[in-house]
């Protein structure tokens, strides 16, 4: 197993996260929240897309095509995961709200 791979992806997870807090302002959950979010989404993506083949060539070799396939599928799952955490926590405090004020 390469670890080069999976380290592109955590790190560019982290940035995927952090720039979709900053595109949508809302599902934004701190600095931390976002790099943890952006770094497990980061692993998952590139795992997932890793599963379906299409992250490294077929001897395994890292070249330029699967470096940038790393970095795609660590940002975009990293993106992807704070926003699905961020409107699952706004959900639920917006579920609070409505309820305590009933």
């Amino acid at each position: 197993m390469e670890y080069l791979p999976l380290i592109i992806q955590l790190i560019t997870g982290a940035g995927g996260g952090n720039a979709a807090a900053k595109l949508v302002k809302k599902l934004d959950l701190g600095i931390v929240g976002n790099s943890i979010a952006g770094i497990i989404g980061g692993g998952l993506g590139g795992q997932l897309l890793g599963m379906l083949g299409m992250t490294a060539g077929p001897s395994g070799a890292m070249d330029l095509s699967a470096i940038l396939g790393s970095v795609a599928s660590g940002g975009v799952g990293g993106g992807a995961l704070l926003a699905i955490v961020g409107v699952i926590k706004n959900a639920l405090a917006n579920g609070k709200t409505q309820s305590s004020g009933t």
